[in-house]
């Protein structure tokens, strides 16, 4: 009986990578894990440490470690950008597909007839002669402010006026009207001066970004500051080109290998024969139920997001990512203690999110990956040019058909035989 899990510090990236002069000059100095190293060099994360991360990060500044017994490697990205969904996917054995680019401005035509056509009360938004749509007086649609501009669409929505069911709904009918790469429905019990049924707190968060060109282009509801987080969230991602079944979990489950997924990953996963716990941002929670039910379960694929360093790096606020970063340490160690020699454990991120960056964007960094087995030592996992390796290797590992994308890490397969 074996277990692999796979634990995703979500935006902990370990420096810029090759690429980014050429296709995104803005996070041209990126390195998330560095930095905060520089920023808190007395402070320690034992058992990230002890995982090997500073064999990654290699700072000089840190009182942080070199674990010469470590297994650890770096991976690049192989999806444009850095986001999330696609990091996700991409982990998951997808092979990235270039995203398609669409201000809203391109896009809300299209989406507003078919909601139209399919019986749904639309309205514009006007300022600055962009639009947005308000649909259902509850759901209010327009571009992504935190992922590359034109790559998403954001449909926030007051659960007072419109519930979750019917969002994910009218996020199905959006979905089929528009094609850029990743739509996200998300909201929460919003109330505006005790007001459950206004909407004035969303509309009060609408911001307008420029385009290439100087000229407003953008126009969306900054996530944060809509209240949404705050009380009762639910998120549904909508992705565009992912094949479900070239993917680990549906891989594994033609083995009969159960899958569990905690916090964003299951949000943004397919898991259909599996367990999911959505909307799960807390990251003690996180590693509750992770704990849970490897306590419970001696064999199957676990996978869990820590969406809070993500979020830290938004705001732009290391301490905060900082005091994340010292849960999620407590919650590996936690797991750690009762691992087997069966099991094999995979920390690593999705994409950076370097909170010293001078903007609130993700940033496209390489990501760590830091191997723990009883069995293993010293391994030098190298540089892997997707992350795709690790859904190769988890595929591998219980001897499934291998992802679409991705080569296993033979070292850690061969364990197990």
């Amino acid at each position: 009986m074996a277990r692999f899990i796979v634990v995703v510090l979500d935006g902990f990236g370990v420096g810029e990578m090759p690429d980014v002069a050429e296709v995104r000059s803005q996070d041209c100095g990126a390195n998330t894990a560095s930095k905060l190293f520089s920023h808190f060099p007395l402070k320690r994360l034992p058992m990230l440490e002890a995982l090997g991360l500073q064999n990654v990060v290699q700072n000089p500044d840190t009182v942080m470690k070199c674990n010469p017994d470590a297994n650890v490697g770096i991976a690049e990205l192989a999806h444009q950008g850095g986001d999330t969904f696609m990091g996700h996917q991409e982990i998951m054995g997808t092979c990235p597909k270039p995203p398609l680019i669409q201000p809203f401005q391109q896009a809300f035509a299209e989406i507003e007839r078919v909601l139209q056509a399919k019986g749904y009360k639309v309205e514009r938004i006007y300022k600055q002669s962009l639009v947005l749509l308000l649909v259902e007086d509850g759901v209010v649609i327009g571009d992504n402010l935190e992922a590359d501009l034109g790559q998403v669409y954001n449909l926030t929505c007051n659960f007072n006026v419109v519930s979750f069911d019917k969002l994910r709904d009218i996020a199905d009918v959006v979905r089929e009207a528009n094609p850029v790469s990743r739509n996200i429905a998300f909201g929460g019990n919003i109330e505006s001066q005790s007001d459950p049924l206004s909407m004035q707190r969303i509309f009060d968060a609408i911001e307008i970004k420029n385009g290439a060109d100087g000229t407003p282009q953008f126009i969306g509801v900054n996530a944060p500051d809509s209240g949404a987080y705050e009380n009762g969230f639910q998120v549904m991602h909508l992705g565009y080109g992912v094949d479900a079944k070239t993917q680990v979990p549906w891989l594994l489950h033609q083995r009969g290998v159960a899958t569990w997924l905690y916090g964003k990953v299951a949000d943004i996963v397919q898991n259909p024969f599996g367990r999911s716990y959505l909307s799960v941002v807390d990251t003690d929670e996180v590693f509750r139920l992770l704990n849970q039910d490897l306590h419970e379960h001696q064999h199957g694929f676990f996978c869990a997001n820590v969406q809070e360093t993500d979020l830290s790096g938004h705001q732009q606020d290391p301490k905060q990512f900082w005091r994340v970063l010292e849960k999620a340490d407590k919650g590996l160690a936690s797991i750690i203690e009762m691992l087997n020699e069966e099991d094999v454990l995979i920390v690593m991120a999705d994409h950076g999110n370097d909170p010293f960056i001078g903007h609130t964007k993700h940033t496209r960094e390489q990501v760590p990956v830091l191997a723990y087995s009883t069995e293993v030592h010293s391994l030098n996992i190298g540089q892997r040019k997707t992350l795709s390796d690790v859904g190769a290797t988890v595929c591998a590992y219980f001897s499934a058909e291998l992802p679409e994308n991705g080569t296993p890490i033979k070292e850690l397969v061969d364990k197990q035989k």
